[in-house]
């Protein structure tokens, strides 16, 4: 019997993360519990297909836009269970462990969110972050896992250009944490952590009260 886990990563131009990425999910593959990985690329034109190709991932190109990305990953994936990670992600030594326990549970889960940067800054974000997950809205960034039945009960990623894992996690049974670490990227709050928390904070109300997605992308990119 095949492993049911899938990973699926969404990618643009993500050849100085992924490397790192794909090497934690490294014990899992070992292990025998990682079915496949597929990336779901939005167009990038650097080295981001040739790494994926090195590690024999299934490749799914296609527009960009993270919902439409991770709604065409998830259908080309094979297993059971999914486990959504963001591409500069990098998982925890223990998070097979974690998995293979919140797989047994069942329901959803996600991982408590740390920072590579050190500081003031990062802390605050990230005790936020991992607060507002257990409100039961956990982001991309501390991963997802969910069982696909979960997953397409909850109607899937919507293809928006931003908030398709608030959306998701909205249409799911409360997200458990999972006992595990994920660390992440911290390039777009260089600088500025504490505006950036607080604009994410203000851009979630305002979807909650059924603000345009597109909008919310443009103000989050300026």
């Amino acid at each position: 019997m095949r492993a049911a886990l899938s990973i699926v990563i969404p990618t643009l131009n993500a050849e100085s993360v992924l490397p790192a990425c794909l090497a934690s999910l490294m014990p899992g593959v070992e292990a025998g519990l990682v079915r496949e990985v597929v990336i779901a690329d939005g167009g990038s034109d650097d080295a981001t297909q040739m790494i994926a190709d090195e590690v024999g991932a299934i490749w799914v190109p296609g527009p960009a836009g993270r919902g439409g990305q991770l709604a065409r990953g998830v259908a080309a994936a094979g297993g059971d269970w999914l486990l959504v990670l963001h591409a500069d992600a990098v998982l925890g030594e223990d998070w097979v462990a974690a998995v293979q326990a919140g797989m047994a549970q069942g329901g959803p889960g996600y991982f408590r969110l740390r920072f590579r940067a050190r500081g003031p800054g990062p802390r605050i974000v990230g005790v936020w972050a991992n607060l507002r997950a257990r409100l039961g809205l956990p982001f991309g960034d501390q991963g997802l896992l969910v069982s696909r039945a979960d997953y397409e009960a909850a109607g899937g990623y919507r293809d928006i250009p931003l908030m398709e894992d608030m959306a998701l996690a909205r249409a799911l049974a409360r997200p458990r944490p999972l006992g595990a670490v994920i660390e992440t990227g911290w390039t777009r709050y260089e600088g500025r952590w504490l505006r950036q928390g607080a604009g994410n904070i203000v851009r979630q109300i305002r979807f909650m009260l059924g603000a345009d997605p597109a909008r919310l992308a443009r103000s989050y990119r300026d």
